[in-house]
This record gives C-alpha cells, sequence and structure tokens, in this order.
C-alpha cells in the first residue's frame, strides 16, 4: 500500500512525465503509475512513488492508493481505449477531481461524458498558442476558456509613450492590461499612471477575438 499523496499520474510518457516531475517541483507528493517497466525505472528518482500497474484495473488502482489522492491525471493519449478505462476507474474510485489527456475531440467528448472534470488538449492547445506568436505581436496566448484569453504581447506602436489611462486601451479595444513588463524587469500590476514603452511587455485579458485583435495592432 502507498502512502498518502497529492496526485497520481497514469501514463509516465512525455506529457505525463513532464506534468509529474512538475508537481514535485511544486512540493506535490506524487504516485507515478505506468505499464512499462522501463518507464517506471527511469522514475524511481524523479518521483516520490512510482508503480509498474495497468491504470485500467480497479483493484490495482485501489492497492497504490489511488481513492485516497486528491487529484488524478490521465496522461495516456495513444491508447484511447486506455485512457477512458483509466478515466472511469479513477471515477468509479472516488477521485475528487479527474483531468485527462485527449488526443481527438472525440476523444475528449467520451472523456467529458463519462464524468471527466477537465480534458486537456495538450498538442492542439500548443499548436493554437505558436499559431497565434507567429501572427502578429503576441509572444504567448492562452485560451482561458471557450471565449476568454490571456496574452504576452509587446507594446502597439500607436500607444507608446503614453500612459495607460491616456492610451484608453480598455475602452478602445475592450481589453485588459494586468500587468506591464520594463525590459529586463519582472511584470508589476498596470494602473492607470502606468506609461508603456514599445519595448515592454504586456499581459493583457478579455474575449478572446478582441485579445487577438489587440495584438495585431500596428
Amino acid at each position: 500500500m502507498a502512502k498518502r499523496a497529492d496526485f497520481i499520474v497514469i501514463g509516465l510518457g512525455r506529457f505525463g512525465s513532464a506534468a509529474a516531475e512538475g508537481l514535485v517541483a511544486l512540493g506535490q507528493e506524487v504516485i507515478g503509475v505506468d505499464a512499462s517497466d522501463a518507464r517506471v525505472q527511469h522514475h524511481m528518482n524523479l518521483l516520490g512513488q512510482v508503480v509498474q500497474a495497468n491504470g485500467a484495473d480497479l483493484d490495482a488502482m485501489r492497492q497504490v492508493g489511488a481513492g485516497d489522492v486528491g487529484t488524478a491525471l490521465i496522461a495516456m493519449g495513444s491508447d484511447i481505449e486506455a485512457s477512458i478505462l483509466a478515466a472511469s476507474v479513477m471515477l468509479e474510485i472516488g477521485v475528487p477531481r479527474v483531468w485527462a489527456k485527449a488526443v481527438t475531440s472525440r476523444h475528449g467528448a467520451i472523456l467529458e461524458r463519462i464524468g471527466v472534470h477537465r480534458v486537456i488538449y495538450p498538442e492542439r492547445d500548443m499548436g493554437d498558442r505558436v499559431a497565434h506568436a507567429l501572427v502578429g505581436r503576441a509572444l504567448d496566448f492562452v485560451m482561458l476558456d471557450p471565449r476568454f484569453a490571456m496574452a504576452e504581447t509587446t507594446v502597439p506602436p500607436s500607444v507608446s509613450g503614453k500612459g495607460l489611462a491616456e492610451a484608453a486601451i480598455r475602452s478602445r479595444h475592450d481589453v485588459t492590461v494586468v500587468c506591464v513588463k520594463k525590459p529586463g524587469g519582472d511584470y508589476t500590476p498596470a494602473t492607470a499612471e502606468t506609461v508603456i514603452e514599445i519595448d515592454d511587455e504586456l499581459l493583457v485579458v478579455g474575449e478572446a477575438a478582441k485579445v487577438e485583435a489587440f495584438t495585431r495592432l500596428d
């Protein structure tokens, strides 16, 4: 029986491994589960607990302590059937929060129908972020929900040298500048008096279409 952990990550491929190691770096107790002996051996010194097991095996998951964790991440993607079965096992065990990776829209729809709390599309989301970064001035672009987005972007030349109150970005473009980062500095909260220059970076939030339009301003 494994000791109590905060998270269980099922599937230690590239995505699952990165997520599990990221959680450990944040000070979380993680149980890593994979059917591959090679992956289990690789993660022995990287994660607190690593178990070679089938994530879709109800008895095995109970034995490793999955029922005591707060969150399960189903990180398998290539085997859609195994992903769905593992998610259903976590839900049956009663894990309070179950997230799962999906590789197709149909895969994601099935996961949502069985009760998964959040479905993640890593490849699609990263591709979308790269596309936004390639077009216009966006340095990064993140969809927070289907309609709301956050972007890290440079300052449009038309408002450079102005305070945020004078630039009237919110009233003119219907987006909100949350933080401003000066060259070589850190992000600081934006105020009406903050003067933005061409070399600054802005953290902007709002409706996705309006945030995207703002990142394309000349």
